[in-house]
């Protein structure tokens, strides 16, 4: 039997065997359930993190958890060489909630992977194949300042950070990066030989920004003149954290995309990727030209089939909108508290950024002494992602853990 108790010194001293890509643990979590974690103290812990957006329903979530215990004890995974029912049902279940959302009007086919760099990987190759089916010259990408998109070469090339890209270059030819809402620079960059514009909805790593109807409903139609495929990155975005099933899902049909991708909260913590396409992308794949050993294995599968069920649910999505209401008024309240210190409380449905004055590494670090997990994008931003069923009295109290830690950090700092 595998060992269930550990101390932190213990898991320090494994640490050592770890790659350096990985840091050294502070805290370590050794159970969770529903919107809380406890560490290997037995320390209690609101969690604003949800494992980067993955546990949407929460932890340990009780139909969650006895669909994996049912499947596991049934067939834990034969790949698509001897494949299982589950992938070709949740595939086509995403393309009718997605229909029925109002989002992707022609979705159509479904590939599966196991994370979002992977399912952004498959859109770009996607794309890069559609345009060379068009012309041989077709395969420059376009994406935008302030983007994530993952950490393999494919997903790390259309990444604009400079810190994540440099050790690690060159990287796939053929990218050019325009400014995120400012079409004018599109405009400059687009050409017949370009095959992929590639962007995220509402910028995660970026600094929690959603970006503008109008300039997406525009790029779109860019992408329309000059044969480009249009692809929306929603791993972080989707699944309901917006307060719609996918946050394309409030666009209109000329904004809507030719591509897009999912993960994370896609199966509540089972490693699950997808991209979803046009039949006009289908329509130029064949067998083998790419695949996934453990793409839609059974267990993320039916989980995800589960997971999609639940959070495309209206009224399930009604109460996200309402709860995204409440988490920002409160936040909006500590804004007016502290008017030199929060600068900006922005984002999407339970995607939350509160933008600092301040270096926002301090305030989560001292947020977690206090019991909240949370996290920080960029250096001021503090990125608040809870799960979207969470009880309002824990959002509230999560809320005023954040309170009391501007309290204790900048408690003499506030605007008269």
């Amino acid at each position: 039997m595998s060992k269930q108790a550990f101390q932190l010194e213990e898991v320090v001293e494994n640490s050592k065997c770890m790659a350096a890509s990985y840091r050294v643990p502070s805290v370590v979590m050794m159970k969770g359930e529903g919107s809380y974690l406890w560490d290997l103290d037995n320390k209690k812990y609101i969690d604003f993190f949800a494992g980067i957006a993955v546990n949407s329903l929460g932890h340990c979530d009780p139909e969650v958890t006895q669909i994996i215990r049912e499947q596991a004890g049934v067939l834990l995974h034969s790949s698509f060489a001897c494949p299982t029912a589950w992938p070709y049902a949740l595939a086509a279940k995403l393309v009718e909630k997605t229909k029925e959302s109002g989002g992707m009007y022609n979705a159509s086919n479904v590939f599966f992977s196991n994370s979002g760099a992977e399912a952004n990987e498959a859109a770009l190759k996607f794309a890069r194949k559609w345009g060379k089916s068009i012309s041989e010259n077709k395969f420059e990408i376009i994406c935008f300042s302030t983007s994530f998109h993952g950490r393999t070469f494919g997903a790390l090339s259309v990444t604009s950070k400079l810190k994540y890209q440099e050790p690690f270059t060159p990287l796939v030819p053929g990218v050019k990066q325009a400014q995120i809402g400012d079409i004018e620079s599109v405009r400059r960059l687009i050409s017949e030989r370009t095959c992929a514009v590639i962007i995220e909805p509402v910028q995660g790593e970026g600094g929690v920004r959603p970006v503008d109807i109008d300039f997406l409903v525009q790029l779109k139609g860019l992408c329309k003149k000059y044969q480009a495929a249009l692809i929306y990155d929603e791993v972080q975005v989707g699944v309901g954290r917006s307060g719609t099933l996918w946050a394309h899902s409030k666009l209109p049909k000329e904004g809507h995309p030719d591509i897009f991708t999912s993960a994370k909260a896609l199966a509540n913590g089972c490693p699950i990727g997808a991209t979803i396409i046009s039949p006009e992308i289908n329509q130029v794949l064949e067998s083998a030209d790419h695949g996934s050993t453990f793409g839609g294995n059974p267990i993320s599968a039916r989980v995800a089939c589960h997971v999609l069920d639940r959070i495309s649910n209206k009224q399930f999505l009604e109460e996200v909108q309402r709860k995204a209401s409440l988490l920002h008024s409160k936040l909006l309240q500590l804004q007016v508290k502290y008017p030199d210190i929060v600068k900006d409380v922005r984002g999407s449905g339970l995607m939350m950024g509160m933008e600092l004055s301040v270096e926002a590494k301090p305030v989560i670090a001292k947020a977690k002494e206090l019991g909240l997990v949370t996290t920080v994008v960029g250096d001021h931003v503090v990125r608040l992602l809870p799960a979207l069923n969470i009880p309002d009295d824990v959002l509230v109290q999560g809320v005023i853990i954040l309170e009391n830690t501007l309290d204790e950090l900048f408690g003499n700092n506030r605007s008269a």
